[in-house]
């Protein structure tokens, strides 16, 4: 950012419209009209960031004045969010304290901005690495108010509006972070408006060449889809109009990333994507009493026009979703030979929907509108216990509040026929922790639905389970395997870092007890050699192994302390060390042109010469020409991802400073790729696709693996490739043989 004297007269307009179109959206809202306030904290904030501009060139009073319009228009919130807003970076990037914004504008508005200063990591600064720790900020924040995270969602939701101002490393790093964090936060509070479109921006900035690609498919469908939606609707309108029911009805289509998602999910092409179109009726019940039933009769009517999916109705009405979301989904056999997807809803449940935690406040006036918010509390309770228990590790962190975030839920009865929420894919041992963390910890498994199953059983929407407990079960390593839920995990973690400590302070006695008998003392050289003898990182690791007993200290490590095998050590360490001389001698390099272990200048240039200084990651398996970064670890290795890999998203909101743009120069390398195939079996179809491989392509198979049921085949194809063309040659050339309906280059 830069500083100028004055900005000009254009801007300082523009600057006056921008808060004149947040009063007067405000004055719309049914908020107490506190304009003064609003007015006061607008001019505040100008005069605290006068001259200043953002990286756009824009002066960066349309940042905070951008934030407080999300705040107001888009989450539905009051006077006391807007001012916050308004005022949300005077703290973090003036002089001002938060006792000047207590005594102007009193303590609640004060303790909002404070908690958002504290979060605040210099998000489009230099200062970017450590999201997973502000996140965790961030949530502790719910402690004091919720509209802490509502407000910074919508500072990350502008933010990533006005990404194209930031360099490409930025941009991968931001848009990572949002997606793997903010994007999922906000379907949870039920902002689901806004996390679509974090979704998407994130995927526009990550993958803009398949957004692009995506985005003129769903231009060339739009004529057919419009088609589509009044020939579906038009007999739907006219029954609803004899029925006299209030409502609107919209077409909805499917959000690119959503799109993108289900094509690499389950190896789809665009055309075979079928529920592109969705269809919701948002309707004004007759009374507030009248409202659920009233989703049924409408529901029904749909029925008598068009036949019903008997696997898809989703009712969300009478189990809410844990964000608070309500409605009934209905997928209809259209006359044109389509599924289309119908959401019913009344005004209130779209409200809730599109607004989240903030609706629910509007409908809190003593009426039967008002919602039970009992998920949504258990949700915020839960992430509070994962906060109160110290995660050593950032990574470990965002593994476990990722859990909870993006989840469908299953219904889970108690024996005495309570209901409780669960994780899609949550087990038995979840359901334990659950109800209580004895339960949990003690678990040896469970009656479901009175029959005998294990602790790793996944329980299934509609399952009645009786935990069974046992005084001798002991917590193991090996239940982080199945347990899914956060606090399950959370837990199952707090008692292994408890033995882990006990285990320490156990090995730490036996080692004291080794050198006061031995009349030994150890310095720190010795140390790191005995911990290299047994392939240990630190000191900590020995102290444990020796406490779990997988040491016994002898004669090497009585040597080793007296210097009474130099030569034996010498000659294992000059082994051990010349073939890592070079590694070193490239990490050297690299720490003298990198500030925190991270070059953020250059971009990382991968030829044919250098391939052996990277690891190419299994989890993805890039080629050249994917879009890749590359993550620099602690010891300066660098691992190349694809940008849409979920581990590089993690990398990205966890470890954001570390994150590298990357470029191929690669011609001759080759790299390992499979290809998904399914169609219509039939004889030959074999020997078409070895001979289109082997000979037509002269492209290297490893793997082939076909299989056929009942007329229709799939399989994968495992071949090297020396870059993305590659990859597109195949397909095309295997789309070509007759029967073939989809070929795919499977995500790993």
């Amino acid at each position: 950012m830069s500083e100028d004297n004055l900005f000009s007269p254009d801007e300082e307009r523009l600057i006056d419209e921008a808060f004149q179109h947040l009063i007067d959206s405000y004055l719309q809202t049914k908020h107490r009209k506190k304009v003064e306030i609003i007015t006061k904290a607008f001019q505040f904030a100008r005069q605290a960031h006068k001259g200043v501009r953002r990286h756009s060139g824009e002066p960066y009073i349309m940042h905070p004045l951008a934030v407080a319009q999300i705040v107001c228009s888009e989450i539905g919130l009051g006077s006391t969010s807007i001012c916050s807003a308004l005022l949300h970076d005077v703290v973090e990037d003036t002089d001002y304290t938060t006792d000047d914004i207590k005594n102007v504008f009193g303590p609640k508005i004060a303790q909002i901005v404070d908690g958002l200063t504290k979060i605040a990591g210099g998000i489009f600064g230099d200062k970017a690495s450590a999201q997973a720790e502000n996140f965790k900020k961030l949530l502790l924040t719910m402690n004091d108010d919720i509209r802490v995270i509502l407000i910074k969602i919508a500072d990350r939701l502008h933010n990533m509006r006005t990404l194209d101002s930031m360099q490409p490393r930025k941009q991968y790093k931001i848009a990572g972070e949002t997606l793997y964090i903010y994007a999922p936060l906000a379907y949870r509070l039920g902002l689901n408006k806004i996390k679509s479109e974090l979704e998407d921006l994130s995927f526009k900035y990550e993958h803009p060449a398949e957004y692009k690609d995506i985005q003129e498919k769903l231009n060339f469908s739009r004529e057919e889809l419009n088609n589509i939606y009044n020939d579906f609707t038009s007999p739907i309108e006219e029954k609803l109009d004899q029925l006299g029911v209030k409502y609107n009805m919209f077409g909805r289509i499917k959000s690119p990333y959503s799109i993108w998602k289900k094509m690499n999910k389950n190896n789809l092409t665009f055309d075979e994507v079928y529920d592109i179109l969705a269809v919701r009726i948002v309707f004004d019940p007759t009374s507030p009493e009248k409202e659920k039933s009233e989703c049924f009769d409408i529901y029904l009517a749909l029925t008598k026009i068009y036949k019903s999916h008997p696997d898809r109705l989703r009712d969300w009405i009478t189990n809410p979703k844990a964000n608070g979301y309500q409605a009934l989904h209905v997928t209809l056999m259209s006359n044109s030979g389509q599924w289309v997807e119908v959401q019913i809803r009344s005004r209130r449940m779209n409200d809730i929907a599109e607004q989240g935690i903030a609706a629910h406040w509007k409908y809190k006036d003593g009426s039967t509108y008002e919602e039970d918010e009992t998920e949504l509390t258990h949700w915020l309770e839960t992430i509070k216990e994962i906060l109160e228990d110290p995660q050593p590790d950032s990574m470990d962190f965002l593994d476990t509040i990722k859990l909870n975030l993006y989840s469908s839920e299953i219904f889970i009865f108690t024996p005495k026929g309570e209901l409780r929420t669960m994780p899609q894919g949550s087990t038995v041992l979840d359901f334990a922790f659950t109800i209580h963390t004895y339960m949990g910890t003690n678990c040896i498994g469970a009656k479901v639905n009175h029959k005998l199953e294990a602790i790793n059983y996944e329980l299934k929407s509609g399952d009645q389970v009786e935990i069974l407990t046992s005084k001798s079960q002991k917590v193991s390593p090996e239940w982080l395997d199945f347990a899914t839920t956060a606090k399950a995990r959370g837990k199952i973690k707090q008692v292994l870092r408890k033995e882990e400590r006990a285990n320490q302070k156990f090995g730490e006695a036996i080692f004291h007890e080794f050198l006061e008998k031995e009349d030994m003392e150890v310095d720190s050289a010795k140390m790191e050699r005995i911990c290299r003898l047994h392939g240990m990182s630190s000191r900590d690791e020995l102290m444990i192994a020796l406490g779990q007993k997988k040491i016994i200290l002898g004669d090497a490590e009585r040597n080793i302390i007296k210097g009474e095998s130099d030569s034996w050590y010498k000659r294992f360490w000059s082994t051990f060390s010349s073939s890592s001389s070079s590694k070193d001698k490239d990490k050297k390099q690299a720490d003298e042109q990198t500030q925190d272990g991270v070059d953020v200048k250059r971009t990382l240039i991968i030829n044919d010469m250098d391939m052996h200084k990277y690891t190419f990651a299994d989890c993805c398996n890039p080629v050249p020409g994917d879009a890749v970064l590359g993550f620099v670890d602690e010891k300066g290795h660098i691992t190349i991802h694809k940008r849409k890999c979920e581990v590089a998203n993690k990398l990205k909101a966890a470890k954001g400073n570390r994150i590298l743009t990357v470029e191929w120069q690669i011609e001759n390398s080759l790299f390992p790729v499979t290809i998904y195939m399914k169609g219509l079996d039939s004889i030959g179809t074999m020997a078409k696709i070895t001979e289109i491989i082997s000979k037509k392509m002269n492209v290297n198979m490893n793997k082939l693996v076909i299989e056929s049921k009942e007329g229709l085949f799939e399989g994968t194809i495992s071949v090297e490739v020396h870059s993305l063309k590659d990859v597109d040659k195949i397909q095309k050339e295997l789309k070509k043989i007759k029967n073939i309906t989809t070929v795919v280059r499977k995500e790993e």
